[in-house]
């Protein structure tokens, strides 16, 4: 998996290819701004993604102490997108991910799962389930995963997967900490074709617990 990321379409997809949804595709290469941040003294997070020029395109919020860590994603109107709900298994030290279009938890609207390959690895990685394959059963060691997010050497960098490409790359992580707030900005650059929406959901779901 050495592949830098894509600088076109052709390089990426080679065509438009959604898991969230069309709107959230591009035709080129694109780099946004994902801003990672703690309120009200460390009891929520909130994470914001802009493009270079500062617009706001997504946001996501949830509880930081809760136990399942389930956080919302929307629009920068304010339209509900998705939800991303956490279940850890305690026998496995594994956490597991589900992601549903809007507020459902129906399976019926399930878009992907997402589970880390294993808790003691070097390199963090998250394996990413299609709803075809799933994650809801305990034979998950026995299916494939297509899309992959993979911790780099680099603390604060990480790649993102489509089978042997790579799709997205955090290419620049800014910590910026003090005792009343808490942010990261990571820098992440994203193949023509793919959905920003699917990749802020894999940045979000892997820094959640603090892997990068």
């Amino acid at each position: 998996m050495q592949q830098a990321v894509a600088e076109s379409e052709e390089d990426g997809f080679g065509m438009t290819s959604s898991v969230v949804a069309d709107s959230f595709c591009e035709r080129n290469t694109k780099e946004v701004i994902v801003k990672k941040k703690y309120d009200r003294f460390f009891i929520r997070q909130r994470y914001e993604l802009s493009d270079t020029n500062g617009n706001l395109l997504l946001q996501v919020e949830g509880p930081s102490l809760s136990l399942h860590k389930r956080r919302v994603m929307r629009d920068a109107s304010g339209s509900l997108v998705l939800t991303m709900r956490q279940k850890v298994n305690l026998l496995t030290l594994r956490h597991r991910w589900t992601v549903n279009s809007g507020k459902s938890s129906d399976q019926k609207d399930h878009i992907f799962g997402v589970q880390r390959s294993h808790p003691l690895e070097m390199k963090p990685r998250l394996d990413v389930f299609m709803p075809e394959t799933g994650i809801n059963g305990d034979d998950d060691n026995n299916r494939t995963s297509r899309f992959q997010l993979v911790k780099t050497y680099s603390d604060l960098c990480c790649r993102v997967y489509r089978d042997d490409s790579v799709i997205a790359e955090v290419t620049e992580g800014l910590p910026s900490r003090s005792f009343f707030k808490y942010k990261d900005r990571f820098r992440v650059k994203i193949s023509g074709g793919v959905d920003y929406a699917f990749i802020f959901a894999l940045i979000v779901i892997f820094t959640v617990n603090d892997y990068i």
